[in-house]
């Protein structure tokens, strides 16, 4: 047993500066800021003490935290953390910090308070933490929806001139995919409450888990398969899937950049994060009926996100874009059911985080110097701002998955985890690769090469603060590309434990007739 909660820490101690740093005298931005990125330092170290502790060979949930909450109601506060949640806890900790580094002035000059707008980061992070490690159903559905509400005043309130629109668009899509998801869960309990494989109901995930891989919980399939979708629902909201992600351009655009990749590249991640934890452990058969489908519309998700890219004229509107179609890369390798598909999807999470985050806020330190998104503004930044376009260059790299960076061997494994079981689908999936050549490389070519445009000549290079933000970023693309087993070590054995849990296997490999073994 944990004798220090190090779980309970790690969410608490952002959601508790949140609210200190709330009740602070408007005064006080200054302090607000350096009081906000000591808290996100502080959860970075008990997020490092938790990696460096756990054990990738151990049980299968560790520093698991058990306590009464409801007891009548089969409810309690139960915490643990696997690779899988690992993974997405250290790049969130990661993250937050940097972010409220390079938003450091994008409260200034606004109505609202910098307090507020540190304030909902943290309670950004601290939600999305719990949620990740949060062991019981009904506990990860409150935070998995109540993180929706700072993210949405760190839209409407700190935004661009469209952001309430923006703001209000992305609150309404979230909230009826999770009415979806609490019809789901409530009707899980219901389920769980009449079977005799439990003392009555309960939101236990591993209790239910356990009893549907040992055969004690057996549901109807086309109940089974109405729970599934309002679970799946919700997450592909979240992810966003395609269809389900015309609110994402819009609120990236709006946001400021600081606040739209915390949105893209953390909050988001719960959606997928949703889809290996619950969707496929608690109903696999339908996970497996629903497969096709759902990865045909990842399949269409990754070829319509890099094909709207290319005709963008708006900077910041086509990484959004991109985002959409590297969605669909991890949302393909879940659904493969694949050992390499699953570890290259949850990898492919970690690694979209901080290209995403390095190629956005690059971007954003160059609208805020310009003031413009519109690509057709620039032109020579690499002449006047050498650092700043070679910067976006490796991250816009990072972004196509170039072999030597990051994303390579996440989208690599996802494709080849793909092939095994549905070549067709990978094979569409790989025109992906060509497209985000095109955007990228046409993108930093219209940008950044070139004579000087006017009006550009005055861009400055990245200051000491800005290089505080994408030097550890940039690192991290080139460390986890070079060396990405520090990171599979820790998600393989969740993943295989996942597809055990599921009861699929890897396909046998095909032995062409008359070959030898």
């Amino acid at each position: 047993m944990n004798q220090i909660p190090w779980l309970s820490l790690l969410w608490l101690i952002p959601l508790t500066g949140a609210g200190l740093i709330a009740i602070l005298p408007a005064t006080t931005g200054r302090s607000a800021r350096f009081t906000g990125l000591a808290v996100a330092i502080g959860v970075l170290v008990i997020a490092i003490v938790i990696a460096v502790r756990f054990d990738p060979a151990g049980e299968q949930f560790q520093f698991v935290e058990n306590h009464p909450w409801i007891p009548s109601f089969g409810t309690g506060y139960i915490l643990g953390v696997d690779g899988i949640a690992l993974a997405l806890v250290v790049l969130t900790a990661v993250l937050v910090p940097l972010l409220i580094i390079a938003g450091w002035h994008d409260a200034d000059g606004r109505s609202r308070s910098v307090n507020a707008y540190v304030a909902l980061t943290l309670a950004v992070e601290g939600m999305v933490l719990l949620a990740l490690v949060a062991l019981d159903i009904l506990l990860f559905f409150i935070f998995f929806e109540a993180m929706l509400i700072p993210m949405y005043f760190l839209i409407g309130g700190f935004g661009g001139a469209g952001r309430s629109r923006a703001a209000l668009k992305f609150l309404v899509y979230s909230l009826c995919g999770g009415l979806a998801m609490l019809a789901a869960v409530i009707g899980l309990y219901v389920l769980t409450s009449r079977s005799t494989a439990f003392d009555g109901g309960t939101f236990d995930y591993r209790a239910i888990a356990d009893a549907v891989t040992a055969g004690t919980f057996t549901v109807n399939p086309a109940v089974a398969h109405a729970l599934f979708l309002g679970f799946l629902i919700a997450f592909a909201v979240k992810a966003p899937l395609w269809p389900f992600h015309t609110w994402l351009p819009g609120a990236a655009v709006q946001a400021t950049p600081s606040s739209a990749v915390l949105m893209m590249a953390v909050m988001d991640k719960v959606g997928t994060f949703g889809m290996l934890r619950y969707c496929l452990p608690l109903f696999p058969d339908s996970a497996t009926w629903f497969r096709p489908v759902v990865i045909a519309l990842a399949v269409i998700g990754i070829v319509y996100g890099a094909v709207l890219a290319i005709g963008q004229t708006d900077v910041m509107r086509l990484i959004a874009y991109t985002s959409i179609s590297h969605f669909g890369f991890i949302i393909l390798g879940i659904f493969a059911m694949t050992s390499q598909g699953q570890a290259g999807s949850t990898l492919y999470m970690v690694n979209h985080g901080i290209s995403t985050a390095a190629l956005f806020l690059i971007a954003g330190f160059l609208v805020s110097r310009r003031g413009s998104r519109l690509i057709a503004d620039y032109g020579g930044i690499q002449t006047v701002a050498p650092i700043l376009a070679g910067t976006f260059l490796v991250a816009g790299l990072a972004t196509l998955a170039l072999p030597g960076l990051a994303p390579f061997i996440s989208e690599f494994l996802v494709l080849i985890g793909t092939f095994t079981r549905y070549p067709a689908f990978a094979v569409i999936a790989s025109v992906a690769l060509v497209l985000s050549a095109v955007y990228i490389l046409w993108l930093y070519q219209r940008m950044m090469t070139g004579p000087v445009t006017r009006g550009n000549d005055t861009v400055r290079d990245l200051g000491t603060r800005e290089l505080l933000v994408v030097t550890p970023l940039i690192a991290l693309l080139i460390g986890l590309g070079v060396y990405p087993k520090i990171a599979l070590d820790v998600i393989n054995p969740a993943v295989a434990h996942t597809l055990t849990t599921v009861g699929v296997s890897d396909p046998a490999p095909a032995v062409a007739e008359g070959a030898h073994p």
